[in-house]
């Protein structure tokens, strides 16, 4: 117990401590994960672990010892089965070099099976006897340290050294002889726990190994849709200090079909895990670039336009509608149904303040007549449209609202002579109001948050720090059954 002590204790002494707040090169969505995130996470990588050690069975044992005034005796265990593990006290510890996590006082309870066979010159025939027995062991200590690097993308999880010391054993036997008793404790006591302390520790590299395999097969490249997709991959080192572990990925998007290499965008950003005083698990912050790079590939696919046929009034998609605003369009297509067509004319400049999303812009509008099954375009107008975003977190979803700020409009050409801009402007405003926004908003609300493997956000709160916004929150368990990714099919 005290060389045990020793390991762990030489092992702090020698990590350093490191500031919480790194840059990360090319990394444009961060998370850190506090002292409370970090308990939290080992707490249940401790629960999953004891459910891979719980019905490990031990190898079987023999040994042979001599008994006085009986003789020889032969004692097979067999079945031994660890039952149940109890862990008292446990602690994760952080520094540059690696992540300290340990166990102590645990309690295990074994079952097992007993048989012995005994021979000597006064019984030429020998007995036996079989049963079964219980096994307790108190005071076990377990400590493993890792480490976490980033490899081609993905993050490696290595086990750097472990640990799993046995403190007290005790057996009760159900049945059999005194002397047996005597015997298991003195001829099988250590041997027991060595295969105790054998198979835990085995549990452990299997279950790093296993660990590591999931990291490693996580996606580099996430498909959002057939147009866009996410750069996961992980870009430096995980930041270890004694408080905290701060991790980065890419974060901008890309063309499903291109592999991205971002040119002209900043790096070196830092990350904080700093939560507005408020103690939570873990801050997740996304770069206002992420934003930007959506909307260049969105713009650059040809995906920001949207055509208007239908409004909640109608009659603005007939010319008899205009006819007061714009008389020539109504004299030369008269009563002519009439669509909308709404497309970006440059990508969307996005910047994140320090209260809200700010966006801004600019698209064409195409008034376009539809005359004998034949589209007519009659004239374009110009907008510039600044926007704000805010979002909140219902439950367990992320929800955007988009409000109009301020629109200009100017006229940019016409087949139906010159158009009175002020007079239309009304008409935009109420088509901006009216489909515009809304639909915007329709898919801005109820995105769902990650949920892992059950678990998923809770008390989430958002920071709004320029040019970051951040998703500050505490994990818990949840019945409802989210996914993070939607498209499943679209994951590569």
């Amino acid at each position: 117990m005290k060389l045990l002590n020793l390991f762990f204790l030489s092992h702090l002494l020698l990590i350093p401590t490191i500031a919480s707040n790194q840059p990360f090169e090319d990394g444009f969505i961060s998370g850190v994960i506090s002292n409370k995130g970090l308990d939290f996470a080992k707490d249940l990588l401790i629960e999953k672990g004891i459910e891979t050690i719980v019905f490990v069975k031990l190898p079987k044992i023999e040994n042979t010892a001599y008994v006085p005034l009986v003789g020889n005796a032969k004692v097979t265990l067999s079945d031994i089965m660890i039952k149940d593990v109890q862990v008292n006290t446990s602690n994760i510890m952080i520094g540059e070099s690696g992540i300290v996590v340990v166990v102590t006082g645990a309690i295990v309870d074994l079952s097992m099976k007993w048989k012995y066979t005994v021979s000597s010159w006064l019984l030429p025939f020998g007995i036996s006897d079989s049963g079964t027995a219980s096994i307790k062991v108190t005071g076990m200590q377990v400590g493993l340290t890792l480490n976490l690097k980033s490899k081609d993308g993905t993050l490696k999880l290595s086990l750097l050294d472990h640990g799993c010391y046995v403190g007290d054993l005790s057996i009760k036997l159900d049945g059999g002889a005194a002397w047996l008793y005597q015997l298991l404790v003195d001829a099988f006591q250590d041997i027991i726990a060595s295969s105790v302390e054998e198979a835990i520790s085995d549990q452990i590299t299997e279950g790093i190994v296993k660990l590591d395999n999931i990291l490693q097969a996580l996606p580099k490249q996430v498909s959002l849709d057939k147009t866009v997709s996410l750069n996961v991959s992980f870009v430096g080192n995980p930041v270890l200090s004694n408080s905290s572990i701060a991790i980065a990925i890419n974060g901008l998007f890309a063309r499903t079909s291109e592999v991205f290499v971002p040119q002209s965008y900043k790096n070196g950003f830092k990350v904080s895990s700093a939560c507005g005083g408020l103690p939570k698990m873990i801050k997740v912050s996304i770069h206002e670039d992420v934003f930007k790079s959506a909307s260049l590939v969105y713009f650059n696919a040809g995906k920001l336009q949207m055509v208007i046929d239908e409004l909640h009034d109608q009659a603005l998609l007939n010319t008899a509608g205009w006819r007061f605003i714009v008389p020539q369009l109504y004299k030369r297509y008269p009563n002519d149904d009439m669509q909308i067509n709404i497309s970006a004319s440059s990508p969307p400049v996005i910047q994140v303040s320090y209260q809200d999303i700010g966006a801004t812009l600019s698209v064409d509008i195409t008034i376009d007549v539809l005359e004998g099954g034949e589209i007519i375009p009659v004239a374009c107008i110009s907008v510039d449209v600044s926007a704000s975003c805010g979002v909140e977190i219902i439950g367990n979803n992320l929800s955007g609202s988009l409000k109009l700020q301020q629109f200009s409009a100017y006229l940019k050409w016409s087949k139906i002579g010159k158009l009175h801009i002020r007079l239309i402007q009304s008409l935009i405003s109420s088509v901006l109001k009216t489909a515009v926004l809304p639909y915007l908003n329709h898919q801005l609300k109820s995105l769902p948050l990650p949920n892992i493997d059950g678990y998923g956000f809770q008390n989430t709160v958002i920071l709004y720090n320029y040019p970051w916004i951040s998703l500050c929150s505490d994990f818990s368990f949840t019945e409802d059954d989210y996914y993070f990714i939607q498209h499943s099919n679209y994951v590569s």
